[in-house]
């Protein structure tokens, strides 16, 4: 799977990660919804980190469809309400 953090690039992450990355977005839905920006802006940096550190930066010269984008790093609770609902950003 190929993640983008806008303004930052894209990673390649194996299917084996994409679980731990469902959870990421799941405990960050569950914070926007509870309005909490503390709770938001800790699962948000975690999960970020997570692609950071797991994925596989692709290399700037190579053109790949992202199957999911994640918001700019600073994203705000605000924004997060708008688009960290129901399922997610990850369905299912």
């Amino acid at each position: 799977m190929i993640v983008r953090i806008s303004t930052e690039g894209q990673y390649r992450l194996r299917s084996a990660q994409l679980d731990r990355l469902n959870r990421l977005d799941n405990q960050v839905v569950e914070a926007v919804a509870k309005g909490s920006e503390r709770r938001f802006r800790t699962a948000y940096d975690r999960m970020l980190d997570f692609v950071r550190q797991k994925g596989e930066a692709v290399p700037v010269a190579e053109l790949v469809e992202s199957d999911l984008v994640l918001p700019q790093p600073d994203l705000t609770l605000q924004e997060a309400q708008r688009l960290f609902v129901g399922e997610g950003l990850l369905p299912g």
